[in-house]
């Protein structure tokens, strides 16, 4: 009978012990197959558009100290815009994807409030790499958490004529210097 009444003691101190560390870390599963990255790029004549691929990979966060970790990284090899030729050219010329198979956006920390549940705004600031270069980037995202999913979309822009990338204008065909990308990532949230 002791026994059971030191446990039955013992029990809501270590669980008060343990629940502010398991209240603040956070894990955010991303799942690539309910995911979609796309880009637009203005060009003479007409936007082009295009998809790219997410890889499996996953975010920890702790919303009492905003430290953040993780990467969410891009197949450059499987990016697409429909059209054969300037697919060929991106791979080739822009992207380098043979050399550069991964864009990876490394995140270092978070701003804002998680709300348990329903619609929340953070800030994740990290590096994105591209051709093997590292890049600062802020990315203003809306979190949808529903029971043990989410979604994150972010919409920017990427000045890839800045950062060192190709511009693949040519003759009459002008293209815009910057890129906009908009990301919707859904996955399973646990912590």
């Amino acid at each position: 009978m002791t026994k059971i009444l030191k446990s039955a003691f013992l029990f809501p101190i270590l669980l008060g012990l343990a629940l502010p560390l398991l209240a603040g870390e956070q894990i955010l599963t991303l799942d690539p197959e309910a995911s979609q990255v796309t880009f637009v790029l203005e060009a003479t004549g007409h936007d082009v558009h295009g998809n790219l691929f997410l890889q499996p990979g996953e975010i920890r966060f702790d919303t009492a100290t905003g430290a953040a970790t993780g990467e969410v990284k891009i197949d450059a090899r499987r990016s697409e815009t429909g059209n054969s030729r300037r697919d060929k050219k991106m791979h080739k010329v822009v992207l380098k994807s043979e050399e550069h198979p991964l864009i990876v956006f490394t995140v270092e920390r978070m701003e804002g409030e998680v709300a348990t549940t329903g619609a929340s705004n953070i800030q994740l600031f990290g590096t994105v790499s591209l051709l093997g270069v590292e890049h600062r980037l802020t990315l203003a995202v809306d979190l949808e958490i529903e029971v043990e999913r989410f979604r994150a979309t972010t919409t920017f822009t990427v000045p890839y004529v800045e950062w060192g990338l190709q511009d693949p204008s040519f003759l009459f065909l002008r293209v815009g210097k910057v890129v906009e990308v908009t990301v919707s990532i859904e996955g399973i949230l646990t912590g």
